[in-house]
């Protein structure tokens, strides 16, 4: 939101709208003749301070746009612009709707500025759709549409603002700019309106940021203040999102909340967005994203913007897209997530004051219990009033005193003589009878006299007593009276009124990894460059210009690099990947040299918390170092590898094996274990490694028909070393196969589940060459092998499998000659036993099936999957408490790591 007003404004009193920016400050540039900068003959600049007309007038611009234009004031919320376009409502109030440019008009009067401003102002109000009841087109806050023209739109005051905002004789009055007319200098507001609204505002030397709250959360903490018990306050934002507010700091400086879009799947190539961010609309919302997608961000096919009164942004993705991967890619490169920086600044006596919205909620109820009692206590001195007067009037009449005066003259001797007449009557009276009293008595009319009815006057009398007693009733019980108060206005205008912004705590989104890939990356191991433009080198994978490059090199070194056209790494590479550096699970295992011809070392280690462009050495930083083995473990693998010696002497033994999963992960500033002090022939991988790392959680993205271990899609569990992922097909074939995030999936894939070796799988199949359909109960044998169950006839199908323990299905015959066979409920477990994966399975039925369907399986209570109790910790741990598993063979099976 900008500021309401227009940037050329001198102090008040010196205004002239039709004086230009130059024609305003022609005295200044000639005034004094100082220059900001004196700049000498050596050139160089000398700063000269702020004298004269410079320094007075720029204070008293600073302080005017501050007091009178930027800030909104504690007491009632509204800055000064805002407050004349109230008053002047009010002023114009007759319950009909007025021409907004009649009441902009009409602020002219209090307001020394142009009418853009007050008009802008006013539609700014009128959009938080609290104080102002509008009629025609004011703006779409959600689309970012602006109002028509003031001349053809409409507003008047709502309900809840003539409750809350007016009351003339508890008013602070002032004079206006040009002492003509009396103006408000702060409205009597009896709610936290400017906690509801917002304010924002940007002055000379500071600015302010208030966001907006929710009504009713508003009241019920304002409640809670009076009661004395805590309370936490949190924005609201008639855009509604869903926002991250846990580090908010109670609005003050340096707290921040994250505003993020609503993004739903429609289906797999379709996101909506039915909610947007806090300070922005659809226009920019679009925008944003397009932007994203030119620059290669994300991959979108087309936009659609369908917002009426509810947002509705369809976002159409190319067929194998992933949305998930979207969802986080527009949070992270568009402006679906906002951030939002408050900035609790008010004008309180004539000052900035720098404050948390708990503070500014409490000063505000304060002030309503205050506004409430100075209500009470002028009500209570009226209906002391008129109780005073009525007993007067009422011994006037009934003692016919009027008939004392008959026979007098002058004036004074009227007063005289009804004075004395009321004496003797007068003694339960609540003060002394004046003479402004007798006056009054004086101007009854005598047909009121005739038709005095003493009953009724007692009546009246003792009414009026009873709204005192309620009056000083309220104000011995103040606090109890302003919380009815808020209670009231929570049930009349708190309907409706609800929380918009869902709060939840955001997950951090790495942009690395769901940036889209659409740059091809290479490398010329001999001359050590890598970079995006080498074209007729290597090439290594697909990156993005934000992704950093991981590049080890034969003498030991690694360095972390940020992609682009073409860098000098250092020559004979011999790996290189993209990094991640939140990735805890690859493990570098690497065997190095000592110096020309040194020692030998092994080591395994991650690498995290690196400085970019910055050599690491990861040998013992002895000249003349070299990798003799190098391999990079996605998963934590642990190959075991063969060593062969150069024949040396009387050297016995020059072959033995190495298990890396026998070392321990350490940091990649470790020395490592020595593995020989002779020299090293050749290495050779003799066995493929397994994962030595802790479970690790696997997804399945539909969409793209992926595994992923970044929580998109479907959560299939979490995987040890040998555990395994069963894939069954709709042309009945199943597998069993290792869970590598590498692996490719047919598009007639059924079942996709973490494989339990001893769960059975049920099939009813029908079988082309015997013309009928068979059930069956298998175990898989076989893991890495794709295998039929079902026979390899032209004409035989799969009709239904399950993976459930005791699994049920209902089969629907085809009718048959009108005739329709009842349904079938096959309880799978007691109709077979478990057979064979090869055997053909127990005949079902000959009869034509329409359909087969799976009901809800039968009870079971599956075995917990648990850890062998032969496994236990055996040793090498290090100071950290991590280890390994070892069977009763020595064998490691899992490691602490």
């Amino acid at each position: 939101m900008k500021d309401e007003e227009d940037d050329n404004l001198v102090p008040q009193g010196q205004e002239d709208d039709t004086t230009s920016g130059d024609e305003g400050f022609e005295d200044i540039k000639t005034s004094g003749g100082h220059n900001f900068y004196d700049n000498k003959e050596d050139g160089n600049d000398t700063i000269t301070k702020v004298t004269g007309m410079y320094k007075d007038w720029f204070l008293d611009y600073a302080s005017y746009v501050i007091l009178e234009r930027a800030v909104p004031a504690i007491e009632d919320g509204f800055k000064p612009v805002q407050r004349r376009i109230m008053h002047s409502l009010k002023e114009l109030d007759d319950g009909r709707y007025n021409k907004v440019a009649n009441v902009v008009g009409h602020t002219m009067q209090y307001h020394p500025h142009g009418d853009q401003s007050i008009g802008d102002a006013m539609v700014q109000i009128g959009q938080k759709e609290l104080l102002i009841d509008c009629q025609g087109n004011w703006g779409n806050i959600l689309t970012g549409d602006g109002a028509a023209a003031s001349r053809y739109i409409e507003a008047r005051l709502s309900k809840f603002a003539l409750e809350v905002l007016y009351s003339p004789k508890i008013t602070d009055w002032g004079m206006s700019y040009d002492g003509r007319r009396a103006e408000p200098n702060n409205l009597p507001v009896k709610f936290p309106l400017l906690l509801a609204s917002g304010a924002e505002g940007i002055a000379v030397g500071l600015s302010t940021k208030v966001l907006p709250h929710n009504f009713n959360e508003l009241i019920d903490s304002s409640i809670k203040i009076l009661k004395g018990k805590p309370f936490t306050l949190y924005p609201d934002f008639l855009t509604q999102g869903i926002a991250d507010v846990s580090n908010y700091n109670d609005g003050l400086r340096g707290g921040r909340i994250r505003v993020r879009a609503k993004i739903g799947q429609l289906d797999k190539n379709t996101l909506v967005i039915t909610q947007i961010p806090f300070s922005t609309n659809t226009t920019t919302l679009i925008d944003s994203i397009l932007k994203a997608n030119d620059k290669g961000k994300i991959k979108i096919k087309k936009i659609e913007d369908n917002t009426a009164a509810e947002v509705e942004i369809l976002i159409h993705l190319f067929p194998g897209v992933s949305p998930d991967k979207t969802i986080d890619a527009l949070f992270a490169f568009t402006a679906c997530e906002t951030s939002v920086a408050p900035l609790g600044c008010v004008i309180e006596d004539n000052k900035p004051l720098f404050i948390g919205v708990s503070a500014m909620l409490k000063i505000s109820t304060n002030r309503t219990v205050q506004l409430l009692k100075s209500e009470l206590e002028i009500q209570l001195s009226e209906l002391e009033e008129q109780w005073h007067f009525l007993s007067l009037e009422r011994i006037f009449i009934e003692n016919k005193i009027y008939r004392d005066i008959e026979e007098m003259t002058t004036r004074e001797t009227v007063i005289k003589a009804v004075d004395d007449g009321l004496k003797p009557h007068t003694k339960h009276l609540k003060r002394t009878v004046t003479e402004e009293d007798i006056l009054r008595l004086l101007d009854i009319r005598i047909m009121r006299i005739s038709k005095f009815d003493s009953n009724k006057a007692q009546d009246k009398i003792q009414s009026l007593e009873g709204d005192i007693e309620q009056v000083k009733h309220d104000l011995e019980n103040l606090i109890d009276f302003a919380i009815a108060y808020f209670v009231r206005l929570k049930e009349k205008y708190g309907k409706g009124r609800e929380r918009q912004t869902e709060l939840r705590v955001f997950d951090d989104i790495e942009a690395t990894k769901v940036v889209l890939r659409n740059t091809k990356l290479y490398v010329n191991r001999e001359e050590g460059f890598v970079g995006t433009s080498l074209k007729k080198d290597e090439y290594v994978t697909d990156c993005s210009d934000i992704d950093d490059v991981i590049i080890f090199l034969r003498n030991g070194k690694m360095i972390i690099t940020k992609v682009d056209a073409k860098t000098f790494v250092g020559k004979d590479i011999i790996h290189i990947a993209i990094f991640d550096k939140s990735d805890k699970r690859t493990i570098y295992n690497m065997i190095y040299r000592d110096g020309k011809s040194g020692p030998s070392y092994i080591k395994r280690f991650n690498v995290s918390g690196v400085t970019r462009d910055k050599a690491y050495d990861l040998t013992n930083e002895t000249a003349g170092s070299q990798v003799l083995y190098f391999s990079c473990n996605p998963n934590g693998e642990a190959e075991v590898i063969t060593i062969l010696l150069r024949q040396i002497g009387t050297i016995k033994k020059l072959k033995f094996d190495i298990d890396f999963a026998s070392l321990a992960i350490k940091g990649r500033g470790s020395k490592g274990n020595l593995v020989t002090k002779y020299p090293i022939k050749k290495i050779e991988l003799k066995e493929k490694g397994i994962s030595t790392l802790l479970p690790r959680k696997v997804w399945f993205d539909d969409t793209v028909q992926r595994l992923n271990v970044d929580a998109r899609g479907e959560l299939l569990g979490e995987f040890r070393p040998n555990d395994k992922i069963l894939v069954v097909s709709q042309s009945g074939k199943v597998k069993v196969i290792t869970p590598e995030l590498s692996t490719h999936f047919d598009q007639d894939m059924i079942i996709l589940e973490k494989w339990v070796p001893k769960k059975p799988i049920s099939a009813i199949y029908y079988d082309g060459e015997k013309e009928r359909y068979y059930i069956k109960r298998f175990l898989v044998e076989a893991e890495n092998k794709e295998e039929s169950f079902i026979t390899e006839h032209a004409n035989s199908h799969l009709e239904i499998v399950a993976t459930d323990y005791r699994p049920v299905a209902e089969l629907v015959f085809t009718k048959v000659k009108g005739v329709q066979k009842e349904n079938m409920i096959v309880d799978i477990e007691s109709f077979i036993a478990l057979k064979g994966f090869k055997a053909l399975g127990n005949q079902l039925t000959t009869d034509k099936l329409k359909q087969v369907n799976l009901l809800d399986p039968l009870p079971y209570d599956a075995p917990e999957e648990i850890i062998p109790e032969e496994l236990e910790v055996k040793g090498d741990t290090n100071a950290n408490g991590s280890g390994f598993y070892r069977d009763n063979d020595g064998q490691i099976i899992l490691s602490l790591e």
